[in-house]
């Protein structure tokens, strides 16, 4: 499963900034643009809402994690997750969790 979890991050990383890129493509370089964008419809405001949720609640499991088990590099989900997104560090953070302590 580990394996799984890290491909599922490269793909959360990788698929989603296909979209960021089309987007700047026909928009231009504009992050009050896409902050707009987000906006535009309650349909988009909910999805902003719900992905900025789960990335909270991700950042605070982390950290509760890493206090416990000492799995500093876990800490990468956090950086992951508010500069790429939850798709990648969500399933970053369980290939993470997932390694040999030993």
């Amino acid at each position: 499963m580990r394996w799984v979890w890290l491909a599922l991050a490269v793909w959360g990383a990788l698929h989603p900034a296909r979209w960021f890129i089309a987007w700047f493509a026909q928009n231009g370089y504009s992050w009050d643009g896409l902050f707009a964008a987000w906006r535009a419809n309650p349909a988009t405001t909910g999805l902003m809402w719900d992905a900025t949720i789960a990335a909270v609640a991700l950042t605070v499991w982390v950290i509760s994690e890493v206090r416990v088990r000492r799995n500093w590099e876990a800490l990468a989900a956090i950086p992951a997750t508010l500069l790429i997104g939850v798709g990648c560090g969500l399933p970053l953070f369980l290939f993470l969790r997932t390694r040999p302590l030993g």
